[in-house]
Order: C-alpha cells, then structure tokens, then sequence
C-alpha cells in the first residue's frame, strides 16, 4: 500500500497529457508545447466547452508519450472478458451440476438413496394428497405406519422408537399473503420418537409434509423429504451408536393448508416441550441440491453444527435474507416452530427447476437419485451431530447474534458470528479510506485535478447506470403494453440478449461519451485509474451501507471491495512501467477470480429463484419489469471492474455495434412474437398455471332473501399474460367475459382459495350450468345476541368439504372488536376485508365459531356481511361435466388445476 502512495503523483504527472494520446506528439510543434507548459490548467467537470485542455510541463508529456499508444486492442478486451464470464459461468454450473462427491454407498451405517427412492415412489403412486382427503388421511397415513413399523422391528435395541398419530384442532393468524386466520380440525400429524432406550429429556425435530396441493403429486414438495426422513430414520434406529437426545420425526399432513399441522404438532403436542432444535425439509423447486436458506433466530451454533457435520454443503446468508425480506410469496413451517414455538431451527428447500413446482409435472422420476442421496447424507449426519451434541440441551445459552455463512462452490462452509463480519467489513473499508484518501488529500500540485476526475467519473458512472435501469425499463414497459411479456419464460437467453445486453451497451456508450468529449485530453491510464477507483468506492459504500444495516449479506461487499484493492496493489508495479499490456489484462483478470465467480454463483441463484416465481407472480405485476431490473442490476455490478477497460482500450466502436444490434435484433424477434412464453416439452415442461373453478354463487339480503344466483367457470391466469395465449384455443374465454368485482361484497364476491386478490386482479367468469356436489355446504345463523359491553354478538355454524373459506366485511359504522377465532383478535387481509382459511380431516364436527360487532350507528343495510366459500379439491365432487370439457380444450403447454366451489353471501 505504501508502494501505491508513492507512486501516485509520478503516475499522475506521467499519465496527464495533453493532446498526446490521440493527435500524437508530432501534432504539436515543441515550441508550442512549451509554450502551453507555462499556461494555468484548464478544468472542471462538465467546463470548457464540454471539453477539456490539459497543461503539462515538457517533460511529463514526454513520459506519457511512451504510455500513449498502449492502448489495449478491442477485439481482444471484448472477446477476453466475455470468455472470463463464460468460463467463470462454466465452473459455477460444473460446481452445481456436482450433487455428490462420490456415488450412492448403500452400506450399512450410511443412507440409501435407493431405498429412500423406493418411499418417493410408493407415496406418489398415490395420486395427488389434498389435507381431507382420503388419500392423505388414510392411504398415505397407512403406507407411513407401515414402513415405520418394519423399520421398528429391525432397530437396534439400544434405541426405543414411539409412534404417535396426532389429530390437532385449532387456530391461529398470520401475516403471511397480507394477513388472514387460519382454523384447522381434526388434520393428522404422525410423530417418531428416536430415543435412547432409558429415554431423553431434549430432542431434536425433523419435519416434513406429506399433503401436496390440489392435482399434483408432490414428488418434491414434499414426498421426497419425507422418504429421505424414513430412511434417516432407518438408518439411525439400526445404528450402534447411543444418541444423547432423541429424534422426533414429524410427517406432517397439511401443510399446504398454511403450515396447519406443524401449528397443531407445535401448540399441542407432549413431545413438543421436548424440542430444542430443528431441521425442516421443504422445496421450491425439483430436484438438484438442497440450499439451506433459513437459520436461527439467532443460536449460532445450530450453523456450526450444519457446517461441522453435512457431507455436501450448500447454504447462504442471502437466501436467507432475501425470503425473510417477504419478496418470495412463499413460507414454511419454519416460521410457525419459530414464532409460536420459540425453537430455533435450519430450513432447507430444494430450489432448482421451479418452473414445475405445484403443477402435474412434479414427479418421482424428476428427482435424480443423486439429489436424494446428498439430502439424506445431509440430514443423516446433521441430525446425528445434533443428538448427540452438549450444546442441544443448554441451546438457550447459546442464544447470541447471527451467523455469516455461505458454501464455496458447495465444497465447504465458511462461517463466523456477525460481530465479527461486522469487524471485517470495517477495516476493509478503512483500507480504502486509507488508500483513496491519499490521493484525495494530497495537494493539488501533486495530483493535478484527480479529486475533481474522480467526482466527474463518480458521476459519469451514476449516469451511465441511470439511463442504462431507465433504457431496459423502457423497453421492459413497451414489450409489456404490447403484449408480449415472458417471452423468456421459455427461453432464458432472451432476456440476456435483450436486458442484458441493453444494459452494458447503454453503460459504454455513455463512458464513451465521456472519453471522446470530456476526457479527450487525458491518458488512458490516468482515466483506468480514476475509474477503477470510482468503481471500488462505490462498493465500499454499498459494504458501509449493508453493515449499517446489520445485514450479513455485507460479507459479498467486502470481497467485492477487498479483492479488486488488493489486485489493484499487485498490479500497479507493472501497470506503471508497461501500461495496460496482456500481462497486467491476465493478472487483472486473475485477481478479480474470486469475486466475480461468487457473483456468478449468487447470480445463478437469484434467476434459478426469480425466474420460475415470476411465472405465477400474478397479474399485478409486469414480469418484464422485474427482471429488466434484476438483470440491469447484475450487468451493473458485473461491469464495476470492468468500466475501467473502456478508458484503456483503443476504441469501443465494435462492441458497442454487436451489443446494439444483438438488442434491436432480439426486441424485434420479441415484438413480432417469435419466442412463444411456455413449453409442453416432457424433459423440460414450463407450463401456464391456469385456476378454474366451476362454482355457484348465492346472493342473500338483510331478510335472507336470495336476491341473486348465478353459475360459471372463474377463471384465473397466474401471470401477467392472462388469457391471452388461450383465447386462440378457446375463443369464449376473452374479455367480454372478463368478471367484474361485486362492490358490496368482501374480495369482489369471488371465491378465493387464499386472500391472493391484490395480486390477480384479472379473472374471467364464464356462463355454465349449476353445480349440485353430493356433499352441500350449511351454513347458518345459531344466535344473535346484545352484550353487556353493547356489541353484537353472532354465532354460526358451518359443514362441508375439506376446505371452507369464511370472508368478513364490516358495514360504515360498525367495527369487528373480538372473534372466537386465533387470538381473538380479527386480523384483516390486505383490502381491508376479513378472510378466514378453513381445513378438517376426514371426520369433524360442525364447525361453530363467533364474531362479535361494535355498531356506532345503525345502517337500514345492516352491520356486516358475510360469506362462505366451499372448495371441492378432491373426490367425485370436484369434477362436473362443464369442467372436464373446458379442461380438455386447453392446450398441453398450459397447467389448469380445476375444482368445484360455491359461494353463499349473507347481512346481518
């Protein structure tokens, strides 16, 4: 570092020319070079005319003559830097396609995919297991029972397995899809107990969910866990090794209904009390590695144990920051063990290939055996480490800070306490003070008017970043109004060829701009300097910023800051005697290895993530939009290092040509429709979620009177495209069906499965005859009653299906004070309207409950209005005639998951 202070007034004087790097020295005679030594410095940012004259003693212009001419080839930084990324996107690919480091080992002591397998295929081949259902409540509980039993009877006798089938009813709240409460009766849960054979006082959890949604068969979500815990269970019950602290295995059946079960198992369960710990199983994707993406709260041990013991490392602190950030529209059961149990625990979730996740395709043979295999070893070893671990029955001790962690390509953890990155992050950022600030403080004799070139580029490269979001936002919005959103849904590429390549474009032009214009009279190594240094206080602010924050993703910063300074120090010796040659470009390049391949790393993710939920992200908001941003985001970042490359290379003529016309060439394949959004390819499906549900709604007055009744197929497309692509198939489904929301009554008078209507606000309602399921929903009125605090009182009753919907809307005047639902206190879903989520098992009773009104003022319309949706999701029920006919005509690259409801409204 000192070697750099040292060197820069010299690199200065030697790197400020005037006229020389373009015109040469032989454009200006010498007596008129020294003439214009002797003149005061012209400058400032955006002064002279839009350009600049620099004035330099004979002897520096001399110097820099040498450096004039060393200008780096076009062809050879374009084509270099691209076979970088390309390389570095390579690794990070061979790095995720490597699931295991060695093949499934099926002996004794270790986990066996192909019997884990062997589950998956067994509980899928039961068809798709909707919470009520008799393939959830009695097939697959009978098939877990079974193979649990076989396996109690080969375990060791050092162990004590205890088997427990939990029926829970009860109810909660939750702000999870802008608020609602949920009431669960009769579900089912099965519970394990792994202990040693005297018993144990603390335990550790492992929890998966055998339910899947409606019309899927939920090989990943969650089958597969579930079978990867029969077989750690297998494993560890036949095991000769003594656990210090028991296991318990939760198979769960309804979690799609809102994380139910794991309230019920948590809330209500004598084996809860026992839990110290736990490790939930869940997915997001099909298949490849299992990230964990959640921790704590706090208890950094549990990260420890997790890097100390799993086999195949694959974890981060951004994913976990990112989903606990709320904008993933997704939760676990992780949240239900940490805020009503109190537990602390490591969620992982498959992530890879979303595209399929909740839809037909979600298969048994899509899951590789490998994927499996690293889970289970994963698991297997985790969940050992844990049981027998000192620091498991003391956890609340250990009750201290976060944890920064993140895997290196999946080869191993790296992890430290926060506080800790929090002092890493810090001296990283006074290197850089240290290091710009001399050359900011130094006098200007020394450093000519490096402050003001560094302020101007700092501007320049806000500039170039601005107008590059505006540009792709732009486009993104045009491509949108004319119809033609995710047309890289099915063709990733094409959003790099047009966002991406828009992006970096619009960043050289405008850093050409300001070459060719405004430092016309500099040298191209001054400028590389100025500009690498723009790019690394700009992260070391990014780094000031996210440490502020308390955010441990703050680490990325830091290497992204670190590296690039340290590069910069290495390179600068060779920079100074040879310019930016072949040898400074490979070293360059060399020293930037690290963080550019963990950028391509995060970067893999965040669009393995993105890109799939923006496919069912609702038709609110513009997909283009939003991946536009993300990917000008990413080309931003990527291009920091590399801003610098422009000022060195000879001309940027080329580039910017190919950029501009792979961008013009892909938008007008895009607005002429070539890239059609989805697939039906059977390797590859990415299909169009679709919602039909074929209901009959009823409309009642104050009198109960029914004043309305109309039948249809409502139709909901789960993207922005809407109907768009099916209306060439079925013509009947356009806008002059498209529905109209009911004012006067809560969510529009639709029947919403979950309180999503902020996000779908286009649906269709098309005309069909009346639905008649053998099993009709009741409800009724049980009693209405003044209390003593002047609030109304009303009871009801309720009966029907598996899944019920309740929605509540109070009239002017009148407020919702208490419910006999969750806390007691009503919670309002987004919109302002009451929303209640209902489920039960196989056998419940009525269900009654109470709400209770506070009237300021009387209304001749009443004081509430109220409504029940009943869902048909499984059974003869769900089908009708009408149904079944719409469902065949849609086309193979569309999923449309359809069922049968009605809708009762009512005042009081």
């Amino acid at each position: 570092m000192a070697m750099e202070w040292g060197y820069e007034s010299a690199a200065v004087r030697r790197h400020r020319v005037g006229g020389e790097r373009r015109e040469g020295p032989a454009a200006v005679p010498p007596p008129e070079r020294e003439a214009r030594a002797q003149e005061p410095l012209v400058d400032g940012c955006g002064g002279g005319g839009g350009g600049r004259t620099r004035k330099r003693s004979p002897g520096g212009s001399g110097s820099a003559s040498k450096s004039a001419g060393t200008g780096l080839s076009e062809a050879r930084v374009a084509l270099g830097l691209a076979l970088y990324l390309l390389a570095l996107r390579t690794l990070v690919q061979l790095s995720l396609q490597q699931l295991v480091l060695r093949g499934a080992a099926g002996h004794r002591g270790e986990f066996d995919a192909l019997q884990a397998r062997d589950y998956l295929e067994h509980i899928t081949s039961i068809g798709p297991r909707t919470t009520g259902s008799p393939e959830n409540e009695i097939l697959t509980v009978h098939y877990l029972l079974e193979q649990i039993k076989l396996i109690e009877v080969q375990s060791n006798s050092l162990h004590r397995i205890s088997v427990d089938v939990q029926r829970p009813t009860g109810s909660f709240s939750i702000d999870f899809l802008g608020g609602f409460t949920s009431y669960y009766d009769n579900i089912t849960n099965v519970a394990v107990k792994l202990e040693p054979r005297d018993g144990a006082q603390h335990a550790v959890l492992a929890n998966c969910h055998f339910d899947s949604v409606a019309n899927s068969p939920g090989a990943s979500d969650d089958a597969v866990s579930c079978s990867v815990m029969l077989e750690v269970l297998r494993v560890l019950s036949t095991s000769s090794e003594a656990l210090h602290h028991a296991v318990i295995f939760l198979f769960n059946g309804a979690e799609e209904n809102v994380l139910q079960a794991s309230h019920g198992f948590i809330t209500q369960h004598p084996w809860a009390s026992l839990i110290r710990a736990f490790i939930n199983l869940e997915a997001a994707g099909v298949g490849g590695k299992e990230l964990v993406f959640q921790t704590g709260p706090e208890n950094p041990w549990l990260v420890q144990a997790y890097v100390s013991a799993a086999k195949h490392p694959f974890a981060s602190v951004v994913a976990q920051e990112v989903f606990q950030s709320g904008i993933i529209p997704s939760d676990t059961d992780f949240r239900i063990y940490r805020d009503f149990g109190n537990i602390p625990g490591i969620d992982l979730a498959f992530i890879e290939n979303g595209y399929i996740y909740h839809t037909k395709y979600d298969t048994a043979d899509r899951i590789l055996t490998d994927s499996i295999q690293r889970a289970g070893d994963n698991i297997l070893a985790v969940l050992k480490h844990l049981a027998t671990s000192d620091m498991l029955a003391a956890a609340s001790k250990y009750q201290h800070g976060n944890m920064v962690f993140f895997d290196v390509l999946g080869l191993f953890v790296i992890a430290y306490p926060s506080r800790i990155g929090s002092i890493i992050n810090y001296m990283v950022v006074m290197a850089v003070v240290l290091y710009l600030g001399k050359k900011l403080l130094q006098s200007k004799h020394k450093t000519g008017n490096y402050k003001k070139d560094f302020l101007c580029g700092l501007g320049i490269t806000v500039i170039s970043w601005f107008t590059s979001l505006v540009t792709v936002l732009i486009i993104a919005v045009f491509i949108s109004l004319i119809g033609q959103s995710l047309s890289w849904y099915n063709h990733f590429y094409v959003s790099v060829c047009l966002y991406g390549t828009a992006t970096v474009a619009k960043i050289i032009f405008i850093h050409t701009l300001a070459k060719r214009f405004y430092y016309m009279n500099a040298s191209d190594q001054y400028l590389g300097e100025v500009f690498f240094d723009v790019s690394l206080f700009v992260h070391c602010c990014f780094l000031v910023a996210l440490t502020y924050q308390g955010l441990c993703s703050a680490f990325i910063s830091a290497v992204w800051v670190a590296f690039p300074l340290l590069t910069k120090l290495c390179v600068h010796k060779d920079f100074k005697q040879h310019g930016a040659q072949g040898k400074f470009f490979t070293f360059y390049l060399f020293g930037m290895f690290i963080p550019y391949l963990y950028a391509l790393y995060l970067i893999w993710a965040v669009f393995e993530m993105f890109t799939p939920i923006l496919g069912r992200s609702g038709s609110e908001i513009p997909p283009d939009v939003v991946l536009a941003s993300i990917l000008a985001g990413c080309a931003m970042i990527l291009s920091s290092y590399f801003i610098n490359f422009i000022y060195l290379a000879k001309s940027t003529k080329k580039t910017l040509l190919t950029l501009t016309l792979v961008c013009a060439i892909t938008f007008l394949l895009v607005c002429s429709g070539t890239f059609f959004p989805y697939s039906s390819n059977p390797a590859n499906p990415k299909p169009k979620r679709v919602f039909l549900q074929h209901m009959t709604r009823t409309f009642h007055d104050l009198e109960g009177n029914a004043v309305k009744r109309d039948s249809g197929v409502w139709i909901n497309g789960f993207d922005y495209t809407g109907m768009s692509h099916i209306t060439p198939h079925i013509p009947e489904i356009n806008d002059s069906i498209r529905a109209h929301c009911e004012e006067n009554a809560p969510l529009c008078g639709f029947p919403w499965y979950l309180p999503v209507h902020f996000l779908i606000r286009k649906n269709w309602y098309l005309p069909a005859p009346e639905v008649s399921p053998r099993n009709p929903a009741h409800f009724r009125l049980i009693s209405k009653e003044q209390t003593p605090w002047d609030s109304i009182k009303l009871t009801f009753e309720a009966t029907g299906p598996s899944h019920m919907s309740f929605y509540v809307r109070a009239h002017k005047g009148s407020t919702l004070s208490q419910w006999s639902l969750g806390n007691g206190t009503p919670v309002t879903s987004k919109g302002g309207d009451y929303f209640v989520f209902y489920s039960h098992g196989l056998k419940a009773s009525a269900w009654q409950f109470w709400i209770e009104v506070q009237v300021s003022e009387e209304h001749p319309e009443g004081m509430v209005t109220v409504a029940i949706a009943a869902h048909y999701l499984s059974g003869e029920d769900k089908r009708s005639p009408q149904l079944d006919a719409l469902k065949e005509k849609f086309p193979d690259w569309t999923f449309p998951s359809a069922w049968v409801c009605t809708y009762d409204l009512f005042v009081f």
